[in-house]
């Protein structure tokens, strides 16, 4: 009997349709001959099984089972492809560990410690993981411009605390730039974490569980054409992404164990994304992504075909992985 697989795209962030990117691209690449896969998308206004005309038929949240003409379809396992909420953030997965479902993403904890910046950070400093000099704001705090700036610098960076890395963030150079990025981000969240700048190699290291066994892939240099690697250089090509990285093997071991340590102290599945930069030769944590892009052009896709693993095999991996 294939399996039903649900592949869970979309979600209720500003980057939803970068989402259905992913889960389109694993929908065509999953093996039809082990698997029956489901494009379902999580929007705020439903959920609901898209089929091959685009007609939608809505999910039963009760039990995540889908009624089409007179049959009803339950699935085997979900392919979790959503960035942001609900389905990084560990709302999808506490969710589908109610009504029984595996998913192929890491636990609703984990996901909801990695989706915050600044509680992930705090976790990391413990296993000796370095980070850059770190500001937090509450939506209701003063903002004291000059304290912040004693602490962290200029530049610095201003993001958004639970947000994906690509909306509510900005660059400032100078301190009146500073409170109007503070309310660019609070658009995206209600929690700020403002960052000093770390001057050196942006890298990015993706680690899977592969044949049962944490694996780092390939490390990918990012080479951005704008200030950081912001939603241009991520999604519209304002960017270089080189793998494998031109670092050299000492630095690539280095950071691929440090990526790998990550995932293991925090009892990772799935896929994840971690990103570094090499500030003053040693490698600074940035942030983990745990839902990363899946598209033909994603940087972990990348990755795996660099370690000549195909697609089919990569997606798949992560379904019998979860099914364990």
């Amino acid at each position: 009997m294939k399996k039903k697989i649900a592949i869970a795209m979309g979600g209720y962030s500003s980057e939803y349709h970068i989402s259905i990117n992913s889960g389109n691209m694993v929908y065509k690449h999953l093996n039809r001959e082990i698997y029956d896969p489901y494009r379902v998308h999580i929007l705020q206004n439903g959920w609901s099984v898209i089929d091959e005309n685009d007609n939608p038929y809505p999910i039963n949240k009760n039990d995540f089972t889908v009624k089409i003409g007179e049959k009803t379809i339950s699935f085997d396992c979900v392919f979790n492809t959503i960035h942001g909420t609900p389905g990084e953030n560990g709302l999808l997965q506490a969710y589908l560990e109610l009504v029984g479902i595996p998913q192929t993403t890491c636990g609703y904890y984990q996901a909801a410690l990695t989706f915050n910046k600044r509680d992930l950070i705090s976790v990391l400093k413990a296993y000796g993981i370095k980070a850059a000099t770190n500001y937090f704001l509450n939506k209701e705090d003063r903002i004291d411009s000059e304290e912040i700036i004693d602490r962290v610098g200029l530049p610095c960076f201003v993001k958004a605390n639970r947000a994906g890395s690509s909306f509510g963030i900005t660059k400032v150079k100078k301190e009146e730039d500073l409170i109007p990025a503070t309310k660019t981000a609070f658009r995206e969240d209600n929690e700020v974490i403002i960052e000093s700048f770390l001057d050196g190699t942006e890298v990015s290291v993706g680690v899977i569980t592969w044949k049962g066994k944490v694996r780092a892939l390939p490390v990918t240099e990012i080479i951005s054409e704008n200030e950081f690697f912001d939603y241009e250089a991520k999604y519209l090509g304002k960017s270089q992404e080189i793998t494998p990285a031109n670092i050299s093997e000492e630095k690539t071991k280095k950071v691929q164990e440090i990526a790998k340590l990550i995932y293991k102290k925090l009892k990772m599945k799935g896929f994840t994304r971690s990103e570094f930069i090499f500030h003053k030769g040693e490698p600074h944590f940035i942030e983990m992504n745990t839902t990363p892009g899946l598209s033909q052009a994603s940087i972990l896709p990348q990755q795996a075909q660099a370690a000549n693993i195909n697609l089919t095999e990569l997606y798949g991996s992560a379904i019998e992985a979860a099914l364990k």
